[in-house]
């Protein structure tokens, strides 16, 4: 990571010199020697990193070596920020008072107090920089003892030629007489055998042991024997409290608020009690036998043939979680051929034969070097999936990595090792960073996109945004196997959330020691706390049965980030003394911490570019000098449903890309004014309209032209002017690709204005999806704007007194429908497949161009009906058409319809015979509707479409609320 920071600091000395000149701003003088020594030494340094790094494997001095020029490197470049900082905000201030004649005495009184006032600010700058110089002078002397190679510095490029294209290794075999041994275990019952079976699987890191779990628990034989299947990831520490909470959460839905360990098992116990279960503990660490046994003995009420299915490192961990000798399986090395088929499926992929002949060799010796590991081979695979020339495989083959690794903490780390060193320097520093998060902790793509942008980590180019190098960035880790367990979207498969494996993270641990860490509180005592070095610069602290804020994060004055996960008591004392101390903070989150207030000297924090506050229900206001911050890029007060307004200066936060104030929770919301001053944004996930010129309005986001992705805009039922939604300018916005539309209003109004609105709007060209909320009017229920027939995906909720859905049949792109909420809607009939007699598109408008038939929904894969309570018939689209030259017209409904969902829908009768006929239905959920519950069961399932998927939903949710 060292030299992924000097590459940083070159670039901000190479910026701060150009701002100087371009701006005719001059804050620091007298330093240009100092600024060129330092260049020098740097780029001196930077020239045997290549030597260093790998050195740093068996050389303790050498790693002593990275990481005092890591500590000066962190220093330099928060001195250089606040230089940065400075010149940008004195301009700023030239900006906002211009010398024009009429004003030529009183700007440039102000101006010249704001430099009176700054002088001693630069003279510190320049005290810093010049002691900064000493240090690295130190550094750059001290590199002569360990005579290393120098090398030409090379700046890699990204490769995202292949990174979109993902491949899960557990689909690559390896595994199947060990997946067959411990389904066999978990499927045969014996009468003497123990009422809770407790089988474990152990070996080595990087072994395995986590995916054959996953693919026995996803067998279908598997799946089809339990009737509960619980998966729990436990890592150290082993606490019974959160594994409780887990398994709770994974019967129920939902833990609530519980937090003693004896209310959690009490709640547990009813849901398993008389069902056979089985359950995963993944990753156990745990020896102590009398931390599990409490929460062994509330599960003994189960069937019997329920049970535990452990993964651990320990054969010891085994015996004590009560796995006798012939439950524990350990995990052997893959066979050559195994471990051959695992790496050439990676390394290979996308490679043609010829490229794949001249490899082979070359291959099959660097998968002799894995050792039969699996995660060796996964990475090494991932790693060489990139190269295509032979000497680029020679150099893994040759790397000094391996003789390195034989003295180094693991062996399995080699291969890992040498998938990091493969990375562009600001990869790398991306990859590392990743070690602030806790074993088995999942974390969400954009979350940490805009947490390496906090840290300058992504640097923005002429046509490319840092959002878009950050998500490839994703992507490259991703596809290189540093991330798995992927989290995907449903729509386009792209990955929102996944973790690292437990080697990676040691990888990650072990390039960033003394640097990142995170921190688990489980009593009153400090001691891992204590152990953080004073230069720590990244931090993750989470709580679990233990809630005062521990004092030593008080001391670590270079902290960067501050991530707190959980709900420490005493927060609210904590935070201003914690402001005051953490001067170098980029990145403070402290989501649901039970905050109360925000303390004022938060103003001072001149490095802080990422603040969450979300979940922090009793915020009732942000102090202004929080929106003085000129750095910050993202500012998330989401679901603070106390947190009224923001503050009027809210426009001077010129750079901020990301704002999060959504709270679907409560209809009310955060007012804001000053929001057009907010160019920069990228996202902005809610924007109340207010009718009060005091507050927004929605010609406010004009200028705002860089939004993206989704925008939520409500009470657009307090427009009084429709002309006003023209102002807004919506269709200038060509990166939004979601625009949801909430009409409802805290007055009574008439219902035309629904309808002038939506005329009035016109939306970004590249929309596909939409949400529209609480539409009184009459305008979509017989024609729709140009804008709507282009979207793909629609949902519609809380039409409250509209009686008939629109004809969405009509529509020709849509693929997902969402219905929710309408509570007058007592039928739906051909009108809604767009075959209504009052239709204003003609039929021919519908009809396929190759034959004379209609086709009513012609795209649509995915359909949902929600919270329908006076929903009671739904009527096919039978009976022929004919257009106006009385030609006879065939009718096709929903050809392409793949999932259907239906809840809370409990005056339904029956389904239509276009749904019940489908040949396409995949998947069928139907839950709260006992009517059709007891329809299904009444007549076996015959007639229904996919009978075998759509019994475990009916049985599962709709029959067990309906009994």
């Amino acid at each position: 990571m060292a030299d992924a920071l000097v590459s940083v600091v070159l670039e901000q000395l190479s910026s701060i010199i150009i701002q100087e000149v371009q701006r005719e701003v001059r804050l620091v003088v007298g330093v240009e020697n100092e600024v060129k020594k330092l260049t020098s030494n740097f780029q001196a340094i930077q020239a045997m990193f290549a030597d260093a790094e790998e050195r740093q494997l068996k050389d303790q001095l050498v790693k002593h070596w990275l990481d005092q020029l890591k500590d000066v490197s962190y220093d330099m470049d928060d001195v250089l920020d606040e230089w940065g900082t400075e010149i940008a905000k004195s301009q700023s201030k030239v900006n906002e008072h211009p010398r024009k004649n009429t004003r030529k005495v009183c700007s440039f009184m102000i101006f010249s107090c704001f430099r009176f006032r700054e002088v001693g600010l630069r003279r510190d700058i320049a005290l810093k920089i010049k002691e900064l110089n000493e240090r690295i002078d130190g550094i750059a002397i001290e590199k002569n003892r360990f005579h290393f190679k120098s090398s030409e510095v090379v700046i890699k490029q990204h490769d995202h030629r292949k990174t979109v294209s993902f491949i899960d290794a557990a689909e690559v075999k390896g595994r199947e007489t060990d997946k067959g041994r411990v389904r066999n275990m978990l499927l045969t019952e014996s009468s003497q055998g123990p009422a809770l079976r407790t089988i474990s699987l152990v070996g080595m890191g990087g072994i395995g042991k986590t995916t054959l779990a996953q693919l026995v628990y996803n067998d279908h034989e598997v799946e089809i024997h339990f009737d509960k299947r619980i998966w729990v990831c436990v890592s150290d520490p082993f606490d019974e409290t959160k594994i409780a909470k887990a398994i709770l959460e994974a019967l129920k839905g939902s833990a609530s608020d519980l937090i003693e360990l004896q209310t959690l098992l009490e709640n547990i116990q009813p849901l398993i009690r008389g069902k056979k279960f089985l359950l995963v503990l993944d990753d156990v660490w745990n020896e102590d036998s009398t931390k599990w046994e409490q929460l062994k003995y509330s599960l003994m009420c189960g069937l019997p043939g329920s049970s535990i299915l452990v993964t651990t490192r320990k054969r010891n961990v085994a015996s004590r979680m009560g796995s006798s000798p012939t439950d524990i399986l350990e995990l052997g090395l893959l066979s050559t051929d195994e471990c051959w088929s695992l790496f050439s499926r990676l390394a290979f992929f996308e490679k043609n034969s010829r490229e794949r002949g001249d490899l082979e060799d070359i291959g099959r010796q660097i998968a002799a070097k894995c050792k039969g590991l699996p995660l060796a081979a996964k990475s090494l695979g991932s790693l060489l999936r990139f190269k295509s020339r032979i000497e680029e495989w020679e150099s893994v083959l040759n790397s000094h990595v391996w003789e390195s690794a034989e003295e180094a903490e693991s062996k399995i780390l080699a291969p890992l090792w040498l998938s990091y060193y493969d990375l562009p320097s600001d990869m790398r520093r991306c990859f590392s960073y990743c070690a602030v998060f806790p074993k088995d902790f999942t974390f969400e793509r954009d979350t940490l996109v805009k947490l390496w942008m906090a840290q300058g980590f992504l640097r923005e180019t002429h046509n490319k945004e840092m959002e878009v190098i950050g998500r490839q960035c994703f992507e490259a880790l991703a596809a290189r196997s540093f991330f798995q367990d992927f989290q995907k979207e449903t729509g386009d498969g792209s990955i929102y959330a996944c973790k690292m494996h437990d080697m990676v993270h040691d990888l990650a641990q072990n390039l960033t020691k003394n640097e990142c860490s995170s921190v688990d509180i489980d009593g009153p005592t400090e001691l891992k706390i204590d152990s953080f070095s004073i230069n720590a610069r990244h931090s993750m602290v989470v709580f679990r049965n233990y809630n005062s804020f521990p004092a030593t994060i008080h001391s670590l004055k270079k902290l960067r980030s501050l991530i707190v996960d959980g709900d420490p008591s005493s927060m609210n004392a904590a935070l201003p003394n914690l402001i005051a101390n953490l001067s170098c903070l980029r990145t403070l989150k402290l989501s649901g911490c039970g905050i109360e207030e925000v303390p004022s000297n938060i103003g001072k924090l001149i490095h802080l570019r990422h603040v969450d506050f979300s979940w922090n229900e009793n915020i009732k206001e942000l102090p202004e000098e929080m929106f003085e911050l000129y750095n910050m890029l993202t500012l998330d007060v989401s679901f603070c449903n106390k947190l009224e307004r923001l503050p009027d200066n809210i426009g001077r936060l010129a750079k901020l890309r990301h704002l999060s104030i959504h709270d679907w929770r409560d209809l009310s919301f955060v007012k804001m004014r000053g929001v057009k001053g907010l160019t920069s944004l990228r996202e902005l996930d809610d924007f109340h309209v207010s009718g009060s010129d005091k507050e927004s309005n929605i010609g406010d986001l004009r200028n705002l032209n860089h939004l993206q992705g989704s925008l939520m805009i409500s009470w657009l039922g307090d427009v009084k002017d429709p002309d006003e939604v023209k102002k807004a300018e919506l269709n200038s916005k060509k990166h939004l690709a979601h625009l949801g539309l909430n009409f409802q209003s805290r007055t009574d109004r008439e219902k035309i204005h629904d309808d002038e609105v939506l005329e009035a709007l016109e939306p970004p060209p590249n929309i596909y999806s939409s949400r529209i909320g609480y539409y009184q009017g009459v305008i979509l229920l017989r024609v729709f704007p140009g804008w709507i027939n282009k979207l793909r995906a629609v949902e519609l909720r809380d039409w409250r007194k509209i009686e008939n859905l629109p004809p969405l049949g009509k529509l020709p792109s849509l693929e997902a429908l969402h219905v929710i909420g309408m509570e007058c809607v007592g039928r739906v009939g051909r009108e809604f497949l767009g075959l209504g007699d009052d239709s204003d598109i003609s039929i021919g408008e519908m009809t396929s161009s190759s034959s004379n038939t209609i086709i009513a929904f012609p795209k649509l894969k995915s359909l949902s009906f929600w919270d329908m309570e006076e929903w009671e018939e739904w009527e096919g689209g039978e009976g022929g058409n004919e257009d106006k030259t009385n030609i006879s017209i065939s009718t096709i409904i929903m050809p392409s319809l793949r999932s259907l969902e239906i809840w809370d829908c409990p005056k339904l009768k029956a389904l239509p015979d276009y749904v019940l006929q489908s040949t396409t239905l995949e998947q069928l959920k139907i839950r709260g509707s006992p009517i059709l519950g007891e329809q299904y069961l009444k007549e076996g399932g015959k007639g229904w479409p996919n009978a075998s998927r759509a019994t475990a939903n009916l049985k599962q949710s709709n029959y067990s609320s309906a009994i």
